[in-house]
């Protein structure tokens, strides 16, 4: 099942060129564990609540990639280049499966609060 690298990053200008450095290579870390960039550096469109800093998402084939992408020795070399220069949340989410239903799962958490 699909899964995906999330990230919540709060830039602050000038930029130091260690982060210029971290973006010139992140895709090169990608390649080898199916990652793909479906978000990054493009400004939101707000449509509910505040929202300060920018957004990147990574899709991989499945979890065990993803975490292994954030674990490999390429990727661990360049993350510093960005947490030491900039502040951020990362998570790796699980993508649900074709045929997701929201209303069933709604039923099922429903169901089981009530237990």
């Amino acid at each position: 099942m699909t899964a995906y690298a999330l990230a919540h990053l709060h830039p602050r200008p000038p930029l130091h060129d260690d982060v210029f450095i971290y973006m010139e290579r992140i895709q090169a870390t990608l390649a080898p564990f199916g990652g793909r960039f479906l978000v990054h550096g493009t400004d939101p469109e707000v449509m509910e609540g505040p929202v300060k800093g920018s957004y990147v998402l990574i899709e991989f084939p499945d979890m065990d990639r993803a975490r292994a992408w954030y674990e490999s020795d390429a990727y661990q070399a360049i993350l510093p280049m960005r947490t030491d220069n900039m502040e951020g949340t990362a998570v790796l989410l699980h993508g649900v499966p074709d045929g997701y239903d929201a209303a069933a799962t709604a039923t099922f958490i429903r169901a089981a609060q009530t237990a």
